[in-house]
């Protein structure tokens, strides 16, 4: 069972939203920092957004006034609600503690969530 699980993602035309979804264990979400990363073809993979334990919240320049990042604390659960969608948005779609999680070793990736917009 994956420590953070993402959905949400699809396809949608320039100018739509998407609200994302990162479901996480209670021990994971409560004391830790969560932030939404992507990565698109031929890019490293980016930080977007991150919500603090507190609720705090900082953007990437490129999204912000765009994207908002909230958490609900009875369902460990943080979403990236993502409005004025554009192409270069297009990527696979991550949630992970801040910094990423350590697992033996190595850092834990999800599956994503592909995020896919059309001009």
């Amino acid at each position: 069972q994956g420590q953070l699980v993402e959905s949400g993602g699809g396809l949608v035309q320039a100018g739509g939203s998407l609200r994302l979804s990162c479901a996480s264990s209670e021990i994971i979400f409560r004391f830790n920092a969560i932030g939404w990363y992507r990565q698109a073809p031929g890019k490293q993979r980016e930080l977007v957004a991150t919500i603090s334990e507190g609720g705090s919240t900082n953007f990437v320049e490129s999204v912000k006034g765009r994207f908002t990042i909230s958490r609900d604390n009875a369902k460990n659960t943080v979403y990236l609600q993502m409005n004025s969608l554009k192409p270069e948005d297009t990527a696979v779609y991550y949630c992970n503690t801040k910094p990423p999680l350590q697992i033996n070793g190595g850092v834990y990736w999800g599956q994503g969530t592909q995020v896919t917009v059309s001009s």
